[in-house]
């Protein structure tokens, strides 16, 4: 833990008091957004302290050239970076013609931020003394509209304290913005036309290179005392500025507020020729149904996701208010109503690692959505990996694979690889796996055997293809092996024979190879489809399979345990434990050449293979493996305690578990990374969601039946969760000393809880 200046609360993210240092951080951690547009917490008033400043747009990206020492046969031609969109929440605010700043005020009191997750809105207020001596005081709320999704709106009130006051409102538009993440300082917007009609203001823009066309756009309304007025403004307008200024003599203790309603257009969705009529048509709508029920609109919106997706925890606020965290922020990400999106690391709350999909998807936030949603939405993001077929396809050639292998991108905007660290990019191939996995993880959830035959097969052959290429045959030890990678323990590079990547090609084979077989037997108009197509021949698929039958595992009979890959034991094998403290996190106080000669572990690695195919191995091989790589392990990716926490918890050591699990929900908000003022990690937030639902709850799918093995921590009361299985929407709420199970179906479903068959009815409660 780096910071502890959240206030715990179950339903809200609270910060009391201003500081100057903690503000980059709470922009990240107070970022809000709709699934097609975020922007960090930056105030609506000019601040001239250090920020990071953050307005993004789902999908919207510029492919920075890649900055390397030199050039490799291979290497990405770009980065893409997530844009920095033009801003549209700006007001100036200026009293007596002194610009509100609380960096330069004399006096900042009762200062508090909060971010209510139950209805969907961040709010801010605080009393300040400026230079002229006027005292103010200052409440705002905003939020992204779930509803109309192309629409933020802002309540910005001023309330002079002690004298009457002039007080100036300026909102703007701004495009003159940059990068906080770029490699050569690039410029990547080019502005159309600014243009201002009956207080409507438009900026519209085309990102450099990609040519994605925007329109941004702004219209304001005045009170006093809640009582609309008709203020007259004067418009300032450069190149790629556009402001309306708001003035008005202000009584002591009266309220000036002004209603901000702005947001984007974008060309995917409209002519980009039609992009002001869009934005005029968006603001007339939102001025017309106004702040307030707009605001009643985001509640029920909100209410309704929360019905759904909430976790309850009694007892113990903090594990309450991390999950409730992700929940929340998983949600502003990513709600499956485009496509052509996906869920980026940092969704909208920063630019660090570009892209908009990482292997984090399929590995980790597609059980998520898969069952706080319906199965529509996680068969959407197969299907946008299906659609980048052709670009995976064309990546493996790139690389002198051949016959329709695929290589999927580590990092992609639109299914071209865009990541250039040479160690990820050529080497951390297991990433194919992934994409192969969440196939079968939604099949075996779902029970929708559509999928396969329809869109599927395709991509489990080419990887499959990729798989066979990528193996070499030793003749030495009779096996194939899979040589120069880096597997999720990123802290070694090109390495030999990774245990994960190993297993998961050899999976990857079989289940194509399993695949294959069960579409031309039940769909052979698909398999006559899909053959003609990849021209696969029996030849070719025995060629597989030697493959993944002579497939290499490096293991340690001293320990007896597979080895996360050769060579690792002629590490200096010094535990997490006998390391300095004052030398965490590694990956900031060493050299590179120090960490890959070390045996430390950023995150689950040997381990990731036991977690996704737990089937394959007995829980005493599992606490074997535990025993010997967790001590090595430092958790500096987000994505590493999730996993430990679910296999803590199946073997029974929930106090590890726990802890595990407070650090995986509490990640972003306790900084314990040390770096959230970049932004905020949204894909692991989904295995927060999964420490609780497969750790504690030990939901799986055995047997084509839904299945629990239900844990709780000391520390609490109790829990609940739902999960839409097949249509069918199971709540677990899970006490000290029992299980409570409930349906909101149609028809009566068997369970199994603890190994034992229990039938649940609609509406009726079981108790277990």
């Amino acid at each position: 833990m780096n910071q502890d200046y959240i206030i715990p609360n179950e339903w809200s993210i609270i910060e009391e008091g201003f500081n100057a240092d903690k503000v980059k951080s709470s922009e990240s951690l107070f970022s809000i957004g709709n699934g097609a547009m975020g922007q960090r917490a930056n105030f609506e008033e000019n601040y001239s302290g250090e920020t990071f400043q953050g307005s993004y747009i789902g999908g919207v990206y510029y492919p920075d050239k890649t900055r390397v020492g030199w050039w490799k046969n291979g290497y990405p031609e770009y980065f893409a970076k997530v844009l920095n969109a033009p801003n549209w929440i700006g007001i100036n605010v200026q009293i007596n013609d002194e610009n509100l700043d609380l960096h330069t005020c004399k006096e900042v009191s009762k200062f508090k931020r909060e971010l209510n997750m139950k209805e969907g809105w961040l709010s801010r207020s605080f009393e300040a003394v400026l230079q002229n001596g006027i005292k103010i005081k200052v409440d705002t709320k905003r939020f992204l509209s779930l509803e109309l999704d192309e629409i933020g709106a802002i309540k910005y009130k001023v309330t002079p304290l002690n004298s009457d006051a002039k007080i100036t409102f300026t909102p703007y538009l701004d495009a003159g913005i940059t990068n906080e993440d770029t490699n050569w300082d690039d410029q990547f917007w080019d502005v159309l036309e600014v243009s201002q009609k009956n207080q409507q203001s438009y900026i519209q823009a085309r990102t450099m290179k990609t040519h994605f066309y925007t329109c941004t756009f702004m219209e304001s309304r005045l009170f006093i005392n809640d009582a609309e007025v008709v203020t007259d403004c004067s418009n300032e307008q450069t190149s790629n500025f556009t402001a309306c200024n708001y003035q008005r003599e202000i009584k002591e203790n009266q309220t000036f507020t002004i209603h901000k309603f702005g947001g984007y257009v974008v060309d995917r969705d409209y002519d980009k020729n039609e992009l002001v009529a869009a934005s005029k048509k968006a603001l007339d709508k939102a001025v017309s149904l106004g702040f307030d029920a707009l605001l009643e609109m985001q509640k029920q919106s909100w209410a309704q996701i929360w019905h759904m997706s909430d976790i309850t925890i009694s007892g113990d606020v903090k594990a309450q208010q991390g999950i409730r965290f992700n929940i929340f922020q998983l949600n502003q990400t990513y709600l499956g109503t485009d496509a052509s999106l996906n869920i980026g690391p940092k969704g909208f709350t920063g630019e660090k690692y570009g892209g908009s999909t990482y292997w984090d998807t399929e590995a980790y936030c597609i059980p998520f959505y898969m069952a706080t949603k319906d199965q529509a939405v996680a068969r959407t993001l197969l299907e946008y990996r299906y659609n980048h077929l052709d670009k995976a396809i064309e990546n493996a050639a790139k690389l002198g694979f051949k016959n329709g292998a695929a290589l999927y991108p580590m990092v992609t905007m639109n299914g071209e690889e865009c990541h250039n660290e040479w160690e990820i990019t050529f080497e951390e191939i297991h990433r194919n796996g992934a994409i192969a996995f969440a196939i079968f993880n939604y099949e075996r959830f779902t029970n929708d055997e559509t999928y396969i035959p329809e869109k599927g097969l395709e991509v489990l052959i080419a990887i499959a293809r990729f798989w066979h290429q990528r193996a070499t045959f030793s003749s030495d030890k009779n096996k194939f092996m899979i040589l120069g990678v880096t597997g999720p323990n990123e802290y070694e590079n090109n390495i030999n024979n990774n245990f994960y990547t190993n297993y998961i090609a050899k999976w990857c084979i079989n289940y194509a190879l399993e695949n294959i077989e069960k579409v031309k037997i039940n769909h052979i108009s698909d398999y006559i489809r899909i053959q003609e197509k990849t021209t696969f021949s029996d030849d070719e698929l025995s060629k597989w399979k030697s493959v993944a039958d002579g497939m290499y595992f490096p293991f340690s009979e001293k320990h007896n345990v597979y080895l996360q890959q050769d060579g690792f034991l002629d590490k200096e094998l010094i535990t997490v434990a006998n390391l300095d403290k004052s030398q965490r996190p590694i990956n900031q106080k060493w050299s590179w050449d120090r960490i890959l000669r070390s045996p430390y572990i950023k995150q689950a690695d040997t381990l990731q293979g036991f977690y996704m195919f737990e089937n394959d191995f007995s829980t005493e091989e599992l606490e074997r493996h535990f025993d010997f790589y967790e001590p090595f392990t430092v958790h500096e990716s987000s994505l590493s305690p999730c996993v430990h926490s679910i296999q803590a918890a199946k073997l029974d050591r929930m106090e590890q578990a726990y802890t595990f699990y407070l650090r995986t929900s509490r990640l972003d908000l306790d900084d314990y990374n040390h770096e959230v003022e970049e932004g905020l990690h949204i894909t692991s937030m989904a295995g927060t969601w999964m420490s609780i639902v497969e750790g504690f709850g030990g939901m799986r799918v055995q047997n084509n039946t839904l299945s629990f093995s239900p844990k709780i921590p000391k520390e609490w009361k109790s829990y609940s969760f739902k999960v839409n299985f097949r249509h069918q929407i199971i709540k677990v709420n899970v006490h000290q000393n029992s299980t409570d199970f409930e349906l909101e179906g149609t028809t009566n479903v068997e369970i199994l809880v603890n190994g034992e068959k229990v039938m649940i009815s609609p509406d009726k409660l079981v108790t277990v």
